[in-house]
């Protein structure tokens, strides 16, 4: 450390105070009654401050840096603005002995003889607290929450912002040692608050804030005057009656006189964050420093020891960045390392470390040896036995015991001096002089070696590793490499300030300059970088760099040497440089090099180091080649360039090596097929097919299926085609090559059909199908894509395909939920099982959801499709048996679905007549075992309910009566209840409006009938309207034995014409009914019907006795009265004659159901269609 005074300046009075402020640009005296702003770069002198009378003694800034105070003898204390301005004063009632602001809240402390007061610019007025003894000195702590005072007596009062005394510390002189200047250490690391202070006892003291003392205290000599800290609060600044400053640490080690003064002094302070210090004297001089550090340091390898904070040296593993702290508590002077060795040297001895164990790496060092000495000298060399101390033109070897074993005068000036290794005990050291003149000193021979001399004065020196040639570089800054052995300079560089050799490689050197690195193997021109700092050491691919005070190791790639070799085709010197560290891709380049120069064992090493085993194969293969005798290189390079990419030039070598085949061999597999085209010219057709062939493969596998396809059509591999364009949805590319494939072709066309399917374009692909003449195929495109009019258009034309259409047809009905339509697809396509099985499935489910309407109609159904099975002989009696039941039922559920609503819906749609005939009819109908969903209750309810309000009170009474033995559901418990109690209110008859009357016979029937649904005296069945239930005015007749439907509707069709008669029936015949209307004329004529005769001649008896009739009789009727029910066979048609001519009835041509025409014309209107098959009106008959 040294000070080099920057500038100074002499006030007329006594120096008794100084504050910078805190940005550092400014600085406050205090001198006589004045204060005297300094401009800190220069020491001007920008204006004094009056204010005071009397002699100020302090001053200090507030570290916000707005305002700063003075204090006086004059009593009074004035607070400045930063632009020096007074703004305040306020007095104490003695002099004002120091001043100091809170670092945090710039509360300000100012302390008199007697007393201390607190103002901050908040507070209106000064808080004071009185003082036992005179305060000399204050200090506040680094967070402002306690002031420390230092008192005339030797007491250190330790107060809170309050003003309260938390800690008193007694020094032990008492009063004979005033605390004549404390200070808190500043530093933020520190984990405690740290106070020192000198007292006038001669000693330097440091205290906890707790009030406990840090070590002992530290002997001055001298009376000191003040004491301050760096900002940073590393150093110590200490000043007094010996008339210097002195730099100490912040535990109190002297390190070093800052300056030398005339007279005592007063003041001292470091300027913020600098290491710039002013000093103020007794005698007014003003003196500012700057304080500069030097580097002690050393470095052998990757070691790199240093000088910390002045006292303690740090060893740094450069390779690892372990660091090591050895902490010598003096002032540390020279360091020196070599191997296992650390020379240290402080201001009374040097001390000599070594490592504990062996291990490169071990970074745990302890003392060998201490030479308790004072030594002065330039240079500090340690070796493994001996130090080397450097005196001007003087070296001496001492052991490490101290004693002095060899000297060595020299001729000049020692400018460099450098270990450079050597057996223990008999290192040699290279030494430079200043008259240019290079030695090689061995520390056990008396005679030193002169390498060479040169004209310039020596600034750095290095050895190669071999010892064969020394760099030097020269005061001019140029770097000179010779050769040791004959002496010839090699080359020389400009601008080299320092040098150093590589150590794993005898041609690389480095050197640094003018803010660049330079690198320079062999003689190849330098290698250029930026970089700050001294090279101090090359080793492998790091450089050792020295920039400031810290050492780092910088990793260079050694690429540019590297290439440098390659240029010249010298790979194993190439490669022994990539050694040193080159990156993966100057590794991969070294590869290829070596590879295409045929070098295959350097290449192999490289590729080995960037693991690429596809060259590693390669260069395998042509060395077993080689082994088996194969000798041509042209052959061996075009393997190299086909790896490499070099197509062309392997095409070349292949061909000049009579290897076309292999070259055509690589085009094709690299897919290069334009190439192997031109390298092919105009030869075999097959090899030009198969060449297309695998470049369609190609664009096939690189995501090129378009270009694949046009490959392929043009190498006739349409199958190949045609799966790129159906994998990829092309439609119209599979639609082009469809229409131009003959259709002699069947497998690409079927492929193209299959995809077109697939790709809902079903239209073309029935295109396709019609080109091959593939009809099923086409039948099953129709069904699968659910083209069902195509289909049914295909299966008329060709009816053997009729199954194959209406069997999938009626399954698609079903699977969505139209099962009516499927039973007819079903019943179309010859399936009756699976029809009647569907219709089944319908009419149960209609039943269980109470849909009774829709299960009248299924059974209607049922019984149709078994009255079609019946037409096969072998199950004739079986289905007709089925098909009778199935009609029964389907009656029984449609006069079922009346009452159910009526019972279950709030309004009715029926009128009270018509449920009261269905009642009956249901009754009478009903068979021993009730069909499911049928209930008796609800159909003995509604009878006896519409019976009270028709007024068959006697009927109503016998149905109530019947409900009392069957079980009565909750909802209707109370009105049938009721019902039974009010009937017994009405007469026991039923009136005589209600009866029915037997058209045969014209017999009174009961509403009650034991016989069901006949005539109680002819026993006649009565025909029932479809809708309104009641009983028609027509008789069934049968025909005579041989008479055939056809002659019995030729005869009635060969109507005799009877004169004048009464009226005659009209018979308006359409496609869905037949109607028998009567029109009355004026002429009517009483002859005797034969009919009529024929029913009054067969009535009586107690068996039923059908109507037969003659052909006679036959021909006697009129068309206009009779309705048939044309059933198909194996079924008779059913004849009825109409006996009441003024009534019109009509018959439903499909199911054959009777009807009052005026009923049946409302409900078509209503529905659409007939009420019981729902055969719409505008459909044909059956």
């Amino acid at each position: 450390m040294r000070a080099v005074l920057t500038w100074r300046d002499k006030a007329e009075h006594c120096i008794n105070d100084i504050a910078f402020k805190p940005d550092g640009t400014q600085l406050i005296l205090a001198a006589g009654s004045r204060l005297l702003v300094y401009d800190t770069s220069d020491g001007t002198l920008l204006q004094p401050l009056k204010g005071h009378k009397d002699t100020v003694y302090c001053v200090a800034y507030a570290k916000d840096g707005k305002r700063f105070a003075s204090g006086s003898a004059d009593k009074s204390v004035i607070i400045w603005t930063s632009k020096l301005e007074g703004i305040l004063k306020y007095t104490h009632n003695d002099a004002i002995q120091c001043v100091s602001y809170n670092p945090i809240t710039h509360q300000l402390a100012s302390c008199s003889s007697s007393d201390f007061g607190l103002w901050s610019p908040e507070q209106k007025s000064v808080s004071k607290h009185k003082s036992s003894s005179k305060i000399i000195c204050c200090s506040w702590t680094n967070d402002g929450q306690y002031l420390a005072l230092g008192m005339f007596n030797g007491i250190i009062s330790i107060r809170n912002k309050n003003g309260e005394e938390k800690v008193k510390i007694e020094r032990p002189g008492g009063s004979l040692s005033p605390i004549w200047s404390i200070c808190w250490n500043p530093s933020r690391e520190e984990r405690n608050d740290i106070l020192a202070v000198a007292d006038w006892g001669q000693k330097v003291s440091f205290y906890q804030l707790s009030g406990k003392q840090i070590g002992k205290d530290r002997a001055l000599n001298f009376d000191p005057c003040c004491i301050s800290y760096f900002t940073k609060g590393e150093y110590i600044l200490l000043g007094g009656s010996d008339k210097q400053v002195s730099l100490f640490t912040k535990d109190g080690v002297r390190l070093g006189t800052v300056g030398e003064q005339n007279s005592w002094v007063w003041t001292c302070q470091a300027k913020p964050d600098s290491n710039y210090v002013v000093v103020g004297c007794q005698d007014g001089t003003i003196s500012f420093y700057q304080l500069i550090f030097s580097t002690v340091h050393g470095l052998y390898k990757d070691r790199y020891a240093y000088r910390d904070s002045m006292t303690d040296v740090i060893v740094q593993h450069l390779i690892t960045e372990q660091k090591v702290r050895i902490k010598c508590k003096e002032l540390v002077k020279k360091i020196a390392i070599y191997r296992n060795r650390l020379a240290i040297q402080l201001p009374e001895k040097i001390l000599i470390y070594e490592l504990y164990s062996e291990d490169l790496s071990d970074m745990h060092y302890r003392v060998k040896e201490k030479i308790i000495k004072k030594f002065e000298c330039n240079l500090l060399v340690v070796c493994a036995n001996h130090i080397i101390l450097c005196q001007e033109k003087r070296l001496q070897c001492l052991s490490f015991s101290g004693v002095k074993e060899r000297e060595w005068q020299m001729e000049s000036l020692i400018r460099y001096i450098k270990v450079i290794g050597g057996p223990p005990g008999r290192e040699g050291l290279l030494v430079g002089l200043k008259n240019g003149q290079i030695l090689k000193i061995f520390v056990d021979n008396l005679f030193a070696i002169v390498l060479l001399k040169q004209a310039t004065a020596v600034r750095c020196l290095d050895m190669s590793a071999s010892r064969k040639k020394l760099a030097v570089v020269d005061e001019n800054d140029t770097c000179l490499v010779y050769d040791i052995d004959t002496k010839e300079l090699l080359f020389q560089e400009p601008n080299a300030n320092s040098v150093a050799w590589n150590t794993q490689c005898e041609d690389m050197l480095c050197f640094s300059g003018g803010g660049y690195l330079n690198i320079k193997a062999s003689t190849f021109p330098v290698h250029r970088q930026k970089l700050q700092g001294f090279v101090v050491g090359y080793n492998g691919s790091k450089i050792f760099c020295l920039h400031v005070f810290s050492i780092s190791a910088v990793e260079v790639p050694q690429s540019a040497p590297m290439y440098q070799y390659l240029d010249r085709k010298l790979f194993k010197e190439a490669y022994q440089i990539a050694c040193l560290g080159v990156t993966d891709t100057d590794w991969r380049e070294l590869a290829m090099e070596a590879l295409e120069g045929l070098d295959f064992e350097t290449a192999k090493k490289a590729f080995i180091r960037v693991q690429d085993l596809r060259y590693l194969e390669l260069i395998s293969s042509i060395e077993e080649r080689k082994k088996r005798g194969e000798t041509n290189n042209d052959l061996f390079l075009a393997d190299v360039f086909s790896y490499q990419g070099k197509f062309h030039e392997a095409a070349k070598l292949y061909k000049r090596s009579g290897h076309e085949n292999l070259a055509l061999e690589m085009y094709t597999d690299l897919c290069m097929f334009e190439y192997a085209k031109d390298f092919l010219g105009s030869g075999d057709p097959k090899e030009t097919k198969m060449l297309i062939t695998k470049q369609a493969d190609w664009a096939r596998n690189i995501k090129e299926p378009k270009a694949a396809v046009e490959m392929y059509i043009s190498a006739g591999e349409h199958v190949k085609a045609i799966e790129i364009c159906g994998d990829h949805g092309w439609v119209d590319m599979l639609i082009d090559i469809a229409r131009k494939l003959d259709k002699a072709e069947r497998e690409p066309l079927l492929l193209c059909a299959t995809y077109l399917k697939k790709l809902d374009s079903p239209g073309y692909a029935a295109e396709t199908y019609l080109k091959m003449g593939d009809l099923k195929s086409l039948v099953q495109l129709h069904v699968e894509t659910q083209r069902w009019d195509e289909a049914f258009a295909l299966g008329e034309k060709h009816p053997e395909f009729k199954d194959d259409i209406y069997v999938p047809y009626a399954q698609w009905l079903a699977e969505n939920d139209r099962f009516e339509e499927a039973q007819k697809a079903f019943h179309k396509a010859g399936r009756q099982r699976e029809a009647v099985q569907v219709l089944e499935q319908l009419t149960n489910n209609a039943v269980a959801e109470s849909r009774f309407n829709d299960a009248a109609y299924y059974y209607w159904m049922l019984s149709m499709q078994c009255l079609d099975i019946a037409q096969d002989p072998a199950q004739k009696d079986t289905m007709l048996g089925k098909f009778y039941h199935f009609q029964r039922l389907a009656e029984l559920y449609h006069g079922y679905h009346a009452i159910h609503r009526h019972t279950e819906d709030p309004f009715s749609v029926h009128r009270p007549e018509t449920l009261f005939n269905i009642s009956r009819f249901l009754l009478h109908s009903l068979p021993k075992d009730t069909p499911s969903g049928i209930s008796k209750v609800k159909i003995l309810f509604t009878l006896a309910k519409q019976s009270k309000a028709l007024g068959a009170y006697r009927l109503a009474r016998h149905a109530y009566d019947k409900l009392r033995g069957l079980y009565i559901p909750a909802r209707f418990q109370k009105s049938i209840e009721l019902g039974t109690l009010t009937i017994r209110a009405k007469p026991f008859h039923d009136s005589e409006e209600l009866v029915p009357l037997c058209y045969r016979c014209s017999t009174n029937n009961p509403l009650l009938n034991n016989l069901g649904n006949v005539c109680i005296n002819c026993r006649q069945p009565f025909i029932f309207s479809a809708s309104s239930y009641d009983v028609l005015h027509l008789v069934e007749f049968y025909l005579e034995e041989g008479i055939t439907d056809e002659e019995a509707i030729s005869l009635i069709d060969l109507e005799v014409l009877r004169p004048k008669r009464d009226d005659r029936q009209l018979e308006i015949a359409n496609n869905s009914s037949q109607i028998l209307r009567l029109v009355e004329t004026k002429d009517s004529i009483g002859d005797e019907d034969p009919f009529t005769a024929k029913l009054s001649f067969e009535q009586g008896g107690s068996e039923f006795v059908p109507v037969v009739v003659s052909r006679l009789v036959l021909r006697s009727m009129s068309r206009r009265d009779v309705l048939i029910k044309r059933w198909p066979p194996p079924l008779r048609w059913q004849y009825f004659r109409s006996l009441l001519p003024d009534a019109s009835i009509t018959m439903c041509s499909s199911c054959f159901q009777m009807f009052h025409s005026e009923d049946y014309e409302l409900l078509v209107l209503q529905h659409g269609c007939c009420p019981y098959c729902r055969r719409c009106k505008d459909d044909p008959g059956p």
